[in-house]
């Protein structure tokens, strides 16, 4: 245990000889790993808004101004028969210009009206949340008698949704792509470390020292870099989030919102840092073995 200590104090010794170096080692990974812990960051929030949505599979019925009770009743019949519709409820032609006059800002203009001009409907709940069954849907009950129009109302939602999992499929790759960049950067800044450590590489070698003893230093200069490189992300995220909260609160206020952008919660602050560390560590791990296994057959 005092052998890792005594490395791991040799190590932070090193790195504090060498500020600048290290301050803009440290930098690099900090902008590469807060760009996909960014995007995570902000498609989180996205899905949070997304998920206190109406996002339940309904379909509006419109009927004809001029349809009347008889193929209202018909509907009506269709409606509790069809195996595709869970529930079904009718809102009147009174009950929606209601509703319009109760919204915000239309008042007034739902009072100057000659006449009701909205018609009668129905709100259907499908069973399924599939697209092209409720298109069927809505095609099919469109086209029945007495019928006007048919309108899918959550078709938005469903479109928000499929652009938030493409989000975080692009998030993914370029997180991977960040990922083999960061641990062949971090390879080459170890390669220069041992570079400069050479001779007393060989002369460790040379009395006897083993793989893992020389291996150990490098291991702990690649992960403490990738962990500063890590804190350095979550506090260009932090930073990033507090600006932006000013413009988003600002907007949101505008739609009687009070909607703000959430930080980076404490797992998975955990998580960056310890994904930052590990790849610090396995770009390291590759430097140094490559450099053993070339070492070892120069001298064999």
């Amino acid at each position: 245990m005092s052998r890792h200590w005594r490395t791991l104090m040799s190590t932070l010794r090193r790195l504090a000889g060498t500020p600048i170096a290290t301050l803009i080692t440290v930098s690099v990974i900090g902008i590469a790993l807060s760009l996909p812990a960014g995007l995570y960051l902000l498609l989180s929030n996205l899905a949070q808004v997304s998920s206190s949505l109406e996002i339940q599979p309904q379909i509006s019925l419109f009927l004809k101004l001029d349809a009347g009770r008889d193929a209202q009743r018909q509907i009506e019949q269709k409606l509790k028969s069809h195996g595709a519709i869970r529930t079904f409820r009718f809102v009147s032609r009174e009950q929606a210009l209601k509703e319009l006059s109760a919204s915000n800002g239309l008042g007034d203009l739902a009072a100057g009206l000659p006449n009701n001009p909205l018609p009668d409907a129905y709100i259907l709940t499908a069973k399924g949340n599939d697209a092209a069954l409720l298109d069927k849907l809505r095609l099919e009950v469109s086209q029945w008698p007495g019928v006007e129009s048919a309108e899918l109302d959550s078709a938005w939602a469903r479109r928000l949704n499929a652009l938030l999992e493409l989000g975080q499929q692009l998030t993914l790759m370029l997180a991977v792509l960040l990922a083999f960049g960061l641990i062949a950067g971090m390879g080459n800044i170890i390669r220069l470390q041992i570079l400069t450590r050479q001779e007393e590489i060989e002369v460790s070698k040379l009395v006897g020292a083993t793989n893992r003893f020389i291996r150990l230093p490098f291991l702990y200069h690649g992960a403490l870099q990738g962990l500063l490189g890590g804190l350095a992300a979550w506090g260009i995220i932090a930073t990033s989030t507090q600006l932006l909260n000013i413009s988003v609160t600002r907007l949101a206020s505008l739609y009687g919102s009070t909607f703000r952008l959430g930080g980076l919660a404490m797992n998975d602050v955990a998580m960056l840092l310890g994904i930052s560390a590990f790849l610090g560590w396995l770009g390291a791990y590759l430097a140094v073995s490559h450099f053993l296994r070339h070492f070892h057959l120069s001298h064999h």
